[in-house]
């Protein structure tokens, strides 16, 4: 895993008695997508906490590029590369498309010490925003609120509020969560595109999707790693089929 961008080696999460993820071990590369899946309770979303620095590793560490950044607040994480989205959308709903990416854009300025000048008057962070809602295929749709979006639509600003922040890294979380079948293939291609030139690690139950967007699948059952390898791997897999799937291998 030494040409990873990011990595996790060992990553364990416990409270109290109940260990929520239990020594995974995986890695992202750019110009892959990286899917984790798994039922309902696998420890999915505890993972991509633990990468994010939404909460703190019990055991094990996350290495980003070489360094270890385990422990590192979020914001600190964010600011090296590495950018999330969530199950539920984290949009701010009265502003617009455009706004929201702008909000995120302005995060990666020196100093937020700017109390005098105006948001717009910052050239290089609209030019951040426009830039990301065109990525996501919403340059027409910047000045409508978020309110007033689709849902697929919102989840397209969340990815596009993550782009803003330039990152390296993208972790999303059920991206394609509640959507119907023309938006999810939207974000499929997407995420398809994003994936040239970022690392992207995704959690989804959308398992069509999933296989016709990974390179690499990582199942996980009861906090730990079942198995890892290639979409045709997994579809093979025994394994799989009965602890995820529900097939029985005889």
């Amino acid at each position: 895993m030494s040409d990873a961008i990011l990595q996790a080696r060992g990553l364990t999460r416990q409270f109290g008695g109940l260990t929520a993820v239990g020594e995974v071990s995986l890695a992202c590369d750019r110009g892959q997508v990286h899917a984790v899946i798994g039922p309902n309770g696998a420890g999915k979303s505890t993972l991509l906490n633990l990468l994010s620095g939404d909460l703190p590793a019990s055991a094990g560490c996350v290495v980003l590029e070489g360094r270890d950044i385990t422990g590192l607040a979020p914001e600190q994480i964010s600011q090296l590369g590495i950018a999330r989205s969530y199950q539920k959308t984290n949009l701010f709903l009265p502003f617009t498309a455009f706004e929201n990416c702008r909000i995120a854009a302005q995060s990666r300025l020196a100093s937020s010490l700017h109390f005098f000048r105006p948001a717009l008057a910052r050239d290089d962070v609209n030019a951040a925003a426009r830039r990301a809602l065109d990525q996501v295929g919403l340059a027409d749709r910047g000045t409508v609120a978020v309110s007033a979006l689709s849902h697929g639509e919102q989840r397209q600003v969340e990815i596009a509020m993550a782009l803003a922040t330039r990152p390296r890294v993208l972790l999303l979380d059920e991206p394609l969560a509640g959507m119907g079948a023309e938006e999810s293939a939207r974000i499929v291609d997407l995420l398809r595109a994003l994936a040239i030139n970022h690392a992207i690690l995704l959690v989804e139950h959308d398992m069509d999707a999933v296989f016709a967007v990974a390179n690499t699948l990582t199942v996980m059952v009861n906090g730990r790693v079942l198995v890892s390898g290639t979409p045709a791997q997994i579809r093979s897999s025994h394994a799989v089929q009965e602890a995820y799937l529900g097939v029985d291998s005889e």
